[in-house]
């Protein structure tokens, strides 16, 4: 089985981010059947450089063994409490040098033992004596999570300030349906990402447009853009990450996992871009506008089917109406409180040209913060995983950012939007 299955459908938009290197998290791995997926959490957390150590259930290690971890590079990888050769204070050792700790899955029995606070074990030691961010996955047959007992445990460790992923519904090992199956595992990866994130933007509402618009002109084709939307999805899962309530207006086309925490609204054209945006803004405290909006759309509306060939076999031409501008309208008619970031997709020869272009859209737009990249040069335009940023603020001040992961420009952007 490949080690990144749990990653094959979609990716997130923080694959690429390296804001969290250095950092260190610790993995407890429970008896499931699910517990072999650990391994592709263990893995896409080293490839943003976290440093990761592990302890291994008794139950878990009927599933896997600790040789699988330390070969992906787990150090070190805990298992029973009194091992030879094992430091004694072992069962202290996550809570002095991880900063978050992560239970995924967490079986029935780690989450009584941490409720009640039993320690006869290494991991629910070593879960007792961590008071950083703990997160907790569990997985287990529907039956036994929906048992009272399991319940009252879990809102005991809510209480105490623990983080759920909850499990989701579906089939599980045994042939039963429901809910008990571990949570996606992007949903616990990024998860963990969140606690290993300052809570700068709790209390903050935002609302991210990301991605293109489609503007048919018959019933099977249309005008767009390239866009992927990886810039808009990292804002939104950045201001996530940071505490903020999002809602996420999607083009379409949108193959990016987003936390189940963000509010999609998916969207086809522009109208209906504007439509769910306006609906949404005046509940906003942050709008930011990354969606490649199409400016035009064929007129007359399209046909229902497909046009053919033969109706115009010497070729035909379209006529085009402008579509509403999302950013202007809703950036004019905000509230004093209701911040702005705009984007700008130019072409220009270099990213330097991008500074004057910038500092007249954010006027024009009456945004707060603008950020310009150049459509035209390799590996900063649409459907590339990196942008070089020509960024300027109501204010005037400016800056020019080399070519970096979308990830990062979107952490800074957040951080940026928090100081104006």
């Amino acid at each position: 089985m490949s080690m990144t299955s749990g990653f094959e459908s979609l990716a997130t938009p923080l694959d690429s981010s390296s804001h969290f290197a250095r950092q260190r998290l610790h993995l407890g791995v429970c008896g499931s059947v699910a517990c072999y997926r650990a391994a592709d959490l263990l893995r896409h957390w080293q490839r943003l450089g976290i440093q990761v150590s592990l302890t291994l259930s008794a139950g878990a290690r009927q599933f896997v063994t600790p040789l699988l971890f330390e070969s992906l590079g787990a150090a070190p990888v805990y298992g029973g409490m009194f091992e030879p050769g094992q430091n004694p204070f072992a069962h202290l050792e996550p809570g002095q040098t991880a900063h978050a700790m992560v239970v995924a899955p967490a079986s029935a029995d780690a989450l009584a033992r941490l409720a009640r606070g039993f320690a006869s074990d290494m991991l629910s030691a070593q879960a007792l004596a961590f008071d950083g961010p703990l997160v907790l996955a569990p997985a287990m047959n529907p039956r036994m999570w929906a048992h009272p007992a399991v319940r009252a445990n879990v809102d005991t460790l809510l209480a105490r300030g623990a983080h759920l992923v909850m499990p989701v519904t579906g089939g599980t090992a045994c042939g039963d349906e429901g809910q008990g199956r571990l949570a996606p595992v992007q949903e616990i990866f990024l998860a963990a990402l969140k606690a290993l994130s300052p809570q700068d933007m709790a209390g903050r509402r935002v609302m991210v447009t990301l991605g293109p618009t489609r503007e048919n002109w018959d019933g099977v084709r249309f005008w767009s853009n390239p866009s992927s939307g990886l810039m808009g999805a990292a804002l939104a899962v950045c201001a996530w990450l940071r505490g903020a309530e999002v809602s996420a207006v999607c083009g379409p086309g949108i193959r990016l996992y987003l936390p189940c925490a963000i509010k999609r609204h998916d969207v086809i054209s522009a109208q209906e871009m504007f439509s769910a945006a306006s609906d949404l803004w005046s509940a906003m405290d942050m709008g930011i506008f990354t969606a490649a909006v199409a400016d035009f759309s064929p007129e007359p509306p399209a046909q229902e089917g497909k046009f053919k060939k033969t109706v115009a076999p010497e070729g035909f031409n379209l006529q085009f109406r402008p579509n509403a501008d999302i950013l202007q309208s809703l950036a004019g008619k905000r509230r004093a409180d209701q911040k702005v970031l705009a984007f700008a997709a130019e072409t220009a020869p270099n990213t330097a040209a991008l500074l004057p272009m910038a500092h007249a859209k954010l006027a024009r737009k009456k945004a707060d913060l603008l950020a310009a990249n150049c459509v035209n040069v390799q590996g900063s335009g649409f459907g590339s995983s990196t942008n070089a940023m020509a960024v300027v603020d109501a204010s005037g001040t400016e800056a020019l950012w080399p070519l970096k992961s979308k990830a990062d420009v979107a952490w800074e952007l957040c951080s940026w939007l928090l100081r104006i």
